[in-house]
């Protein structure tokens, strides 16, 4: 194929966040943008794996662990944020912004999440570009990382669901189960997921150039608007949340 993947992919997005910006400034709520990031990629997986006219065994692998992963997130997201408020930051915004936050959040929120959403998708995207593959040694292994991700991903946000959902831990900090053993189990996990994605495309020569993909999530995740500003917050508002710092890995699981 050419660089219609690509093409399609950029397209798709756009129509995406925008349709999102719409209807986020139609019920005042922008929060909606972080229920999109995860349903955005199931969409641009199936809608390259549609336009491919040669796909492979490899190509419905791939297509597979995507829309399993965004359905998921999308769908923990949708569960845990509709019906509340908008979120803390949107908030801000609209308070520093006034009448321009309209336009201040279609270019800083949904135009850059959907440019973020297009070049971690890449490994998606770049294996169309090669003819329908089969599923080799490197995809499966690709495959074992995907399922150790989602698993971290999938187990840490149920168990941080349970702990929230007991009144007696208002204001503790989450340090049991895999929480243990890293202060962020659905992000490590998140990451994991797009390293295998990646990996597995790798297979396709021309699809290991979406190795970007899974840097730049990994470099999200941990420096800009996972880790690092998530742990900003809660060492403001969790009782000790230092000594837990402490004791457990900021990233990657180990014993404490």
């Amino acid at each position: 194929m050419t660089d219609t993947p690509l093409v399609l992919a950029a397209l798709t997005i756009t129509i995406v966040m925008l349709t999102t910006w719409v209807v986020s400034l139609a019920i005042r709520n922008a929060s909606i943008v972080d229920i999109v990031w995860g349903l955005g990629f199931p969409i641009v997986a199936v809608v390259t794996f549609i336009g491919d006219s040669d796909r492979g065994s490899l190509d419905t692998l791939i297509v597979v662990m995507v829309v399993v992963w965004g359905l998921r997130l999308g769908g923990y997201l949708a569960w845990r944020n509709l019906g509340h408020e908008e979120d803390y930051r949107y908030r801000a915004m609209r308070r520093r912004w006034g009448s321009r936050f309209p336009l201040v959040s279609l270019l800083t929120v949904f135009t850059l999440q959907g440019t973020l959403m297009w070049v971690v998708s890449l490994p998606v995207q770049l294996s169309h570009r090669g003819e329908g593959g089969s599923i080799g040694g490197i995809a499966l292994i690709g495959a074992v990382v995907w399922v150790t991700g989602l698993l971290f991903e999938s187990v840490g946000d149920w168990q941080l669901t349970r702990f929230k959902s007991d009144p007696s831990n208002a204001g503790k900090v989450m340090d049991r189960g895999l929480w243990r053993y890293t202060r962020h189990p659905n992000y490590f996990g998140d990451c994991l997921v797009w390293w295998g994605i990646a990996i597995t495309a790798s297979t396709v020569p021309i699809a290991r150039w979406g190795l970007i993909g899974a840097v730049v999530m990994n470099v999200l995740l941990v420096r800009v608007s996972g880790k690092a500003l998530l742990e900003r917050s809660l060492s403001k508002r969790k009782d000790g949340w230092s000594e837990y710092a402490a004791r457990a890995s900021g990233f990657i699981p180990r014993p404490p």
